[in-house]
């Protein structure tokens, strides 16, 4: 399941529980990601899931959900 991946991705880069991230978990407000820790995962999930996201859509993708969404539709 695409939400578990990220999931145990975003714990093991933030260095947070990973009990504690939900779909509604906000990348930077909640779970103290910086732009550095969004552009290393957004490589790694494009590298483990074969898309490119466009400079445009980061800024998109605030929650954890934004982000499994994104995977969903781009795969």
């Amino acid at each position: 399941m695409i939400f578990e991946a990220v999931k145990s991705m975003i714990a093991k880069q933030l260095k947070v529980d990973e009990a504690a991230i939900t779909a509604e978990s906000r990348l930077i407000e909640d779970l103290k990601a910086d732009s550095a820790n969004v552009m290393v995962m957004i490589m790694d999930l494009e590298d483990k899931y074969g898309i490119m996201v466009e400079d445009d859509q980061i800024m998109k993708l605030k929650t954890v959900g934004d982000v499994v969404a994104y995977i969903e539709a781009h795969k």
